[in-house]
């Protein structure tokens, strides 16, 4: 292992804070990971790494040498792709929700990796938060405000939002006709993986939003079982409308309130600021801002 791949073993580990991680990651056994860093402590006579038996930290020597890392290998990758075919290639690893990814990314990935033929993609999916470099993972795409410092926000689109309910619960609650009429009524409580709180209702009331929290007897943290539960007749709930179009055409919901829609959601993608952009994600993002911007997002 020359001095490059120690330096990018180096940062995976330190990103992944697990030696058996960054092996795994890497194809390297064990014992060539614990070897290697070890050469490497003893080339520049600095000890890099504090190891427990759960975790993996760096040492104040260790952080400045990652961040120096980090830049050496950027500019070698960029090198390097001047130099030859400028073909992006290697694994990337991009996380998105799972409707979204097969609503809009899904249908029309063949144009992407038919474009860049040299290039492997791990597709993670999920509601929760992503704790990017912890994780090896190179871009999230996510709805909402973005309160992380440390992620590098490329805007896609906003999605429109509407509220639904089933049939039957309107049978039973009545059709609300605006925000004020919500005494009486439930909703499907939805937890944000953001703050652990039941996000509220929101509606755009006179060119403001309003918050309105009611009472929910059931609550979940999936995106999925949320629009089930109101299939079902458990209250009123929120989403974009892209997810909840095909339920209304086919009567399963009903949109309410659409005078007073919830305002609309930023859609973003996002990777870590203390990193150059790697050419696998930047071809990425600039195919994923086309799908969007072409989807009328």
């Amino acid at each position: 292992m020359d001095r490059l791949d120690r330096m990018q073993l180096f940062t995976r580990i330190v990103e992944r804070r697990s030696f058996s991680a960054a092996a795994s990651d890497l194809g390297l056994a064990r014992s060539t990971v614990t070897e290697s860093i070890k050469q490497l402590e003893d080339d520049i006579g600095v000890r890099l790494l504090e190891r427990t038996t759960r975790h993996v930290t760096t040492t104040l020597d260790g952080r400045a040498f990652y961040e120096r890392c980090l830049a050496i290998l950027a500019e070698v990758d960029e090198a390097e792709n001047i130099f030859r075919d400028a073909q992006p290639r290697g694994l990337l690893r991009v996380d998105a929700h799972g409707f979204l990814t097969r609503t809009f990314l899904l249908p029309r990935l063949h144009e992407f990796l038919d474009r860049y033929p040299l290039l492997e993609l791990q597709i993670g999916q999920g509601d929760r938060l992503v704790d990017l470099v912890r994780e090896g993972v190179d871009c999230v795409i996510r709805a909402g405000e973005v309160a992380d410092s440390g992620l590098i926000m490329r805007r896609l689109g906003t999605i429109s939002e509407i509220t639904c309910a089933s049939p039957a619960y309107i049978e039973r609650h009545g059709m609300p006709q605006s925000p004020d009429a919500l005494a009486g009524h439930a909703a499907v409580g939805f937890i944000s993986s953001r703050t652990g709180q039941i996000m509220p209702l929101e509606f755009m009331v006179g060119g403001e939003v309003r918050y309105v929290t009611l009472p929910a007897r059931l609550t979940v943290n999936n995106s999925d079982t949320l629009i089930d539960l109101a299939r079902r007749g458990y209250g009123l709930m929120q989403a974009p409308r892209y997810r909840l179009q095909p339920d209304i055409d086919e009567g399963a919901l009903v949109e309410v309130l659409a005078s007073f829609p919830p305002p609309p959601t930023l859609l973003s993608a996002l990777y870590p600021q203390n990193r150059q952009l790697s050419p696998r994600v930047r071809v990425f993002i600039d195919w994923i801002v086309k799908v969007f911007a072409e989807a009328g997002l």
